[in-house]
């Protein structure tokens, strides 16, 4: 599929950079860039800021690039930075360069040389607590530094100290002078510079001060000559001293920053620090478990890329944050699959019904078809012996009229096969049914039996032709709506039967079933092989959605 012909449906932002090309600002030319840091893996929250910055971007004929805001050593990877780039690639995006914020230290440290010589900047010996003291609050100003008056000659010695390594971790900081009386916090002489002596994954030992985030992405934007830097509402506030240290430097590329709003999934977490502790204490099967709302976790289950970016337009770009409704995420995966998804028959609980007047030894060869909508998918065939099984759901003893299943001593047909009545049950020393002895109708194949009426249709598969596989149901990861916003610790939210596993059978051609191939098990739900751990004979499937939206809301009992 070519992304670049999936357009947003018309926002704010949209709105802003149409209006840039029809003025002929920045020569009509639309540059933006995607900036993770790779301390993590991307999320659903992150693939909203891709589909916007590269949607966007490829609509105007520009060009989206990847930078990843390698600033902070002691939590960034490699691995994070890999994983990050198959995720968007993955998703269906290109970018137009890789570039790294370790790319530009030298810059940024000679562009931090010259505020201090421009009298904008100044070494503070303050402590950490000294520093949150003289910050001030939300609603009290903050006070000077009393290193606020080094002379510039002292300024430029000690801050090329702190790269020689002269000083250790927290001795000093770099902040820009700028006033400590601001409204916006933002603005109380930010610091700019720290000191770290650790390795870094891109740049080994050269350094050992690090730039913080709001003064290296404004830089790097601009050396980029990005036009338009979409960032997320959080930064909002930060816009002004992005704005200032631009304007300070005098670059030749100013861009506009523009904010847009996160958004928060029901039933689980997004935020990157809660996500790894799941990761980091096995309270999942790492960053791509499938409960998880990371790209890789949602590839896993079983997703489409376009569903996602789907996802992505359906929620649309505002400025105010929202809750939502996970059924939105499930309901285009579902409507996806729903048209291009090869039905196939799968037991979960299997249950062994044995058709007693059924000639011993015979096979036949049934047929059903691949999409009961699409002729073009063709159809397949199916076995069909004298012992099957069935879903353990699908029969009872009892039951009320309402019931469209098997019941003893009534009729059901099989899909695509005969009408079967259960005449006996057997069961176990446990007391459960462990067999039901059956009779078929051999003259309603395909024609309903005259005079009477059966319950309903089962799905089936014949115990000679299927196989075993171990099928793997996902709910919700959390109990609570919006566990990020719920008073109580997340960890005790999580859902208990955020998984079940199922032992069950499919039909034999699902052992040929690639790692991308998904299908509609009949009455159940839409499934895919897992990528880790279905391999050869031991076949593993993930349900990726059910049929409906089966998850009601869970009364919240108290902990």
């Amino acid at each position: 599929m070519n992304t670049s012909e999936e357009k947003y449906p018309n926002n704010f932002i949209r709105s802003i950079i149409a209006e840039d090309v029809r003025n002929g600002k920045n020569e009509g030319q639309v540059i933006t860039r995607f900036p993770p840091e790779p301390n993590g893996y991307l999320h659903i929250g992150h693939a909203k800021a891709i589909c916007l910055s590269f949607g966007v971007a490829a609509e105007f004929g520009g060009a989206t690039n990847l930078r990843f805001d390698d600033t902070n050593p002691l939590k960034e990877s490699v691995d994070f930075q890999d994983a990050i780039k198959r995720d968007i690639t993955w998703l269906g995006f290109e970018w137009q360069e890789e570039r790294n914020a370790s790319d530009y230290f030298e810059e940024l440290y000679q562009f931090a040389e010259r505020l201090i010589q421009n009298g904008k900047a100044y070494v503070d010996s303050l402590s950490v607590d000294e520093l949150r003291e003289y910050r001030g609050t939300l609603t009290e100003g903050g006070k000077d530094s009393p290193y606020r008056t080094r002379t510039i000659d002292e300024n430029l010695d000690l801050f090329r100290r702190m790269r020689s390594g002269d000083f250790s971790d927290g001795e000093h900081v770099l902040r820009l002078k700028i006033d400590m009386n601001s409204s916006n916090i933002n603005m109380r002489d930010p610091a700019i510079y720290r000191i770290r002596h650790v390795n870094h994954h891109q740049t080994g030992d050269k350094w050992c001060i690090y730039p913080m985030y709001d003064y290296t992405h404004c830089i790097s934007d601009s050396l980029e000559g990005i036009t338009h830097s979409l960032c997320d509402l959080s930064f909002e506030d930060h816009r002004p001293l992005y704005d200032w240290v631009l304007d300070e430097l005098k670059m030749n590329c100013h861009p506009q920053q523009i904010e847009f709003s996160r958004f928060n999934l029901q039933y689980t977490v997004m935020s990157k620090r809660k996500l790894k502790q799941l990761v980091e204490e096995k309270l999942v099967d790492g960053w791509d478990d499938p409960r998880l709302p990371t790209i890789a976790g949602l590839r896993r289950r079983g997703y489409t890329p376009s569903s996602i970016r789907e996802f992505c337009r359906r929620i649309g770009v505002t400025k105010s944050d929202n809750n939502v409704e996970l059924a939105v995420l499930q309901s285009c995966v579902r409507d996806e699959l729903e048209e291009v998804a090869p039905r196939v028959m799968g037991v979960l609980r299997p249950l062994k019904l044995v058709i007693e007047n059924y000639p011993e030894g015979k096979e036949e060869k049934l047929t059903a078809a691949n999409h009961p909508k699409d002729d073009s998918m063709g159809s397949r065939p199916l076995g069909f012996s004298k012992v099957i099984y069935i879903d353990r759901e699908d029969f009872r003893e009892e039951a009320n009229k309402k019931y469209k299943r098997l019941v003893l001593g009534s009729e059901v047909r099989l899909r695509y096969g005969y009408v079967i009545r259960a005449n006996k049950i057997i069961k176990n020393d446990a007391g459960l049914i462990s067999e039901i002895r059956c009779s078929y109708d051999p003259d309603t194949l395909g024609k309903n039996p005259e005079g009477r009426k059966v319950r309903g249709v089962i799905h089936w598969v014949s115990a000679t032709h299927s196989v075993p596989a171990e099928i793997r149901l996902y709910d919700p990861l959390f109990i609570s709506d919006f566990p990020d916003a719920d008073r109580r610790d997340y960890k005790q939210l999580m859902n208990p039967e955020s998984l079940v596993v199922c032992h069950g059978f499919v039909e034999p051609g699902l052992s040929d079933a690639g790692l991308e191939d998904r299908f509609q098990f009949e009455r159940e739900g839409y499934f895919c092989a897992d990528s880790k751990d279905s391999r050869g004979e031991s076949l593993v499937f993930n349900r990726i959605v059910p049929l409906r939206d089966s998850w009601a809301k869970i009364e919240k009992a108290s902990l």
